[in-house]
């Protein structure tokens, strides 16, 4: 007999209030290792996270009479959250917490890059920190002007520089590039040669499990209660969330397992029609310069488009959007392109209905299109909703769907897992494959999340270069070439792991990770 989730009743670590969310367990604090929070989206991990930060005072579902601290100790008896609490509530506890949202940095912080991290070095880290993320040609820019990716980053070497007992990030590789991802990573890592605690919330799995020694589960019905599981071995622990099976506490979550395919791509594809051809483009500005050798894009397919931020792939893709003209080279343009920009904008005094009935006025209110958008995309509930007033995962949701809602020749959606969660990000492929196939269009999908370009693609494009001065692009050619080239330049391979499938980063200078690469095998293994 497997159980299925149920609220915990005596578990109730925090409530908003009533008929608010519920949280049930907290994660455990432990020095000298790296605890991962993995799950879905809405069932608690940033709320674990402020309590734990000491944003929130767990008030154990008594939301009108919150507990003393004595009573909030005497609750974790047992428990190696008990002293946690205690130390905590006695300020004997240093946390730094770098959180999900950093585009309010530059307004509560001023002045250059460089003497931010120097006003918060406490552990004369600083230029150590500046080198293991490549930071110095931003050291003389103003905070305001970072990109998200900088921002990112920055924020990162700030709270590592600083003095704590515990540190949590959360989301750490939004906005950053897989080069970036692994240095972070990396970096990270280090903290637990000093005895410190670290735990992280993260959804892109193959750098959760680099970075993670032991991993919590964390499931539920979003936005209505979550639960925290007890602490497993990081391999164990992400299986367990993919087979949606709990075997410590014998509860199922998820119906039907996630799976990897392993296997090689084979050559022999279907030769779909070509839809169009472009020869040697090139693109100048502002001390940039793009060249992109020829390719062909066929119809029913979608090519998965990678490399490092700064090397021109959304410059690329405005090209072939018509949002940009070559500076030499040709583009046709008499095709149709529906684009999903990288940064949304929310759109004001507009609902979710509203914008997905203009992307499609036919197809809206069908009983087709509410099974290939609505019902798999989870925007049932969003429909009435102000666009302004969503989160960054619903609006990412709804951008998705409003792009492949349109009638197009070619939809190109730049950094479509941004803010999403694992399961999303696999039913988005899913979502993108169905409509390029059904309608023979071609899909063009720019993303850093590894695992989800193989899922999505048939072919791939590499860029390379030097970010922010040249960018390369070749392709479309096979996925067993473009990932060993994209990998080769990162010096990273990845095993597969027997249960699941699942892409796993080898430890660098490992025998498997010597082999792979003497066998030109970075992804792809037999």
């Amino acid at each position: 007999i497997v159980n299925l989730p149920e609220e915990l009743g005596d578990r109730c670590v925090f409530q908003y209030g009533p008929n608010s969310f519920r949280l049930f367990n907290l994660p455990i604090v432990r020095r000298g290792v790296v605890v991962g929070l993995l799950g879905p989206n809405g069932v608690g991990k940033t709320t674990a996270v402020r309590i734990l930060v000491g944003q929130l005072k767990p008030n154990l579902g008594e939301y009108e009479n919150p507990p003393s601290w004595v009573e909030i100790t005497r609750f974790f008896r047992g428990s190696e959250l008990q002293n946690y609490f205690e130390d905590l509530h006695r300020g004997r506890i240093r946390v730094v917490y770098k959180p999900q949202r950093i585009s309010p940095l530059p307004t509560s912080v001023r002045g250059k890059v460089e003497s931010l991290l120097e006003k918060v070095d406490e552990r004369g880290v600083m230029d150590y920190v500046v080198e293991m993320l490549s930071l110095k040609p931003i050291l003389d820019r103003e905070i305001e002007k970072l990109s998200g990716g900088e921002l990112q980053q920055v924020s990162i070497a700030a709270s590592v520089c600083k003095d704590a007992d515990l540190y949590i990030f959360d989301e750490p590789s939004s906005y950053v590039d897989i080069f970036q991802r692994m240095k972070i990573a990396r970096l990270i890592r280090t903290l637990t040669n000093e005895d410190r605690a670290v735990m992280v919330v993260e959804h892109d799995l193959a750098i959760l499990d680099f970075l993670s020694d032991f991993v919590h589960v964390l499931f539920g019905k979003p936005g209505v209660y979550g639960i925290v599981s007890g602490i497993y071995g990081v391999r164990e622990g992400i299986n367990n969330f993919l087979d949606g099976y709990l075997r410590g506490e014998n509860i199922r979550f998820r119906k039907t397992p996630i799976t990897f395919e392993t296997r090689k791509p084979s050559g022999d594809m279907v030769e779909h029609s070509v839809l169009c051809d472009f020869r040697g483009i090139t693109k100048s500005y502002d001390g940039f310069e793009l060249v992109v050798e020829g390719g062909t894009l066929r119809r029913s397919e979608v090519v998965g488009i990678m490399g490092p931020n700064g090397i021109g792939k959304t410059t690329f893709a405005m090209l072939l959007a018509g949002k940009l003209e070559p500076t030499t080279g040709t583009i046709p343009n008499t095709f149709r392109v529906a684009l999903k920009p990288q940064y949304l904008e929310p759109r004001e005094g507009k609902q979710v209905c509203s914008i997905l009935a203009d992307a499609a006025p036919k197809e809206y209110g069908t009983p087709s299109y509410q099974n290939t958008f609505i019902d798999p995309l989870g925007l049932e509930h969003l429909l009435e909703r102000d666009v302004a007033e969503l989160s960054g995962g619903e609006l990412q949701r709804v951008a998705i769907a409003e792009t492949l809602s349109r009638e197009a020749d070619i939809y190109l959606l730049d950094e479509p897992t941004a803010f999403l969660d694992v399961d999303e990000r696999i039913t988005i492929s899913k979502v993108i494959r169905t409509v390029v196939e059904r309608r023979e269009a071609v899909g063009l999908v720019v993303d850093h999340d590894v695992q989800v370009i193989d899922l999505v693609s048939d072919r791939l494009m590499i860029f390379e270069g030097e970010p922010g001065v040249k960018g390369f692009g070749r392709g479309p050619i096979d996925k067993f070439e473009g990932m060993n080239s994209f990998l080769e330049k990162m010096g990273i391979t990845y095993r597969r792991d027997p249960q699941t499938g699942r892409p796993r980063v080898n430890k660098p200078g490992s025998r498997l990770d010597r082999e792979q690469k003497e066998n030109k095998q970075y992804y792809y293994t037999d």
